[in-house]
C-alpha cells in the first residue's frame, strides 16, 4: 500500500508545485497518495474565519481550535486501511498517524528525519499561520496522533506551507520507486553524513575551466577515492559539525589524512587573511587614518 500524506492549509493552492516533477509523477504512478485540505472549509461563519485574538494579549492572531479539530478528524476518517496483517507487529502508539506541525519551536528537520518520514504509512501536515495554532489543538491531537513539531531551521517563515513542501519532497523522494536510479540516493549530500562531492559534465573544458583530470582517467577506484576526498574536504570546510557527528570508525586512515590536510589549509588561509588585515591597517596608519585605532 502506498503511503498517504494529508496537508491542511488555508492556502491549498500554495502546494501546487507538488503536482510537478518526480513527486507529481509518483502521485500519478500510485507510489504516493497526497491530499490537500482547505482549513477554511471547517469554519462556521460566512467569512470563513479561522483565527482570533490571543488570550493574555499580544501581537498577531491565533488559529482557532475547532476548525483544526474538524479538519484533523476528517484525515482520520479518510486514513488508509491497513493491509491484512500489516499492523500485526505494531503497538497501538505506532498505529496512529504522524501529525507534523511546522514550527520554529520544533525539532530541526534533517536527512534522518526525512528517512523516518519515508517509512511512515500516513502523515498529516498542519500548516499553521499567523502566531500559530491554539496549543490545545496539539494537546487534543496527542490522543489521536503522534504529534511532532518540526522546524526547517533557526528562522521564521510566514506559514507552514513552504516547510511542508520541503519535507514532503525530502521524504517522498526516498520512497522506493520515486527516484529512477536508487544509487543516486546513496551518493548525495547527507546520505552518509557527508556533503556530496562536486559534479561535472561535458564539455571537458569550459571557458578555460577543465574538468579534474582524474574523472577522465577511467580508473574507477581512483575516481571513487578522489570523490571521497572531495566530500571530506567540502564537509570539513562548510559543515565541520557533520564531521564531528560521524560515528566512531566512520573514517579510515586516508580519511583522517585528508581532513588533517584540509584543516591545515584552512588555518593557513586564515593566517593569510590576518596578515592582509594587518597590512591594510598599517597602510591606513601611514596615510594618517587612525581607522580601527580610534575608540568608539
Amino acid at each position: 500500500m502506498s503511503p498517504r500524506y494529508d496537508v491542511v492549509s488555508i492556502f491549498p493552492e500554495y502546494l501546487a508545485p507538488l503536482e510537478l516533477s518526480l513527486i507529481g509523477k509518483a502521485r500519478q504512478a500510485g507510489l504516493l497518495e497526497l491530499s490537500i485540505q482547505d482549513l477554511r472549509e471547517f469554519a462556521t461563519d460566512r467569512h470563513r474565519t479561522v483565527d482570533d485574538t490571543p488570550y493574555g494579549g499580544g501581537a498577531g492572531m491565533v488559529m482557532k481550535p475547532e476548525p483544526w479539530a474538524q479538519a484533523l478528524e476528517r484525515t482520520l476518517r479518510e486514513a488508509p486501511a491497513p493491509e491484512p496483517g500489516e499492523d500485526a507487529f505494531l503497538d497501538a502508539e505506532s498505529r496512529r498517524p504522524l501529525l507534523v506541525v511546522p514550527s520554529p519551536a520544533g525539532q530541526v528537520f534533517t536527512q534522518r528525519t526525512a528517512e523516518a518520514f519515508a517509512r511512515e504509512r500516513h502523515i498529516v501536515f498542519a500548516c499553521g499561520r499567523y502566531e500559530g495554532i491554539d496549543e490545545r489543538v496539539l494537546d487534543w491531537a496527542a490522543e489521536r496522533f503522534r504529534v511532532v513539531p518540526v522546524s526547517l531551521g533557526d528562522y521564521v517563515l510566514n506559514g507552514g506551507e513552504v516547510a511542508v513542501m520541503a519535507m514532503v519532497e525530502a521524504a517522498a523522494r526516498l520512497i522506493p520507486g520515486v527516484i529512477g536510479n536508487p544509487e543516486s540516493l546513496v551518493e548525495e549530500s547527507h546520505a552518509a553524513g557527508l556533503l556530496e562531492y562536486p559534479v561535472y559534465t561535458k564539455p571537458s573544458v569550459w571557458r578555460e575551466h577543465p574538468v579534474p583530470e582524474v574523472l577522465l582517467s577511467g580508473n574507477h577506484a581512483r575516481i571513487a577515492r578522489e570523490r571521497r576526498d572531495w566530500q571530506l574536504e567540502r564537509t570539513c570546510r562548510r559543515r565541520p559539525d557533520l564531521i564531528d557527528a560521524l560515528p566512531p570508525g566512520a573514517l579510515d586512515r586516508r580519511d583522517r589524512e585528508v581532513l588533517a590536510a584540509a584543516d591545515q589549509r584552512d588555518r593557513e588561509e586564515l593566517e593569510a587573511l590576518g596578515r592582509q588585515d594587518d597590512q591594510a591597517r598599517n597602510a591606513r596608519r601611514e596615510a594618517g587614518d587612525p581607522g580601527d585605532d580610534v575608540a568608539q
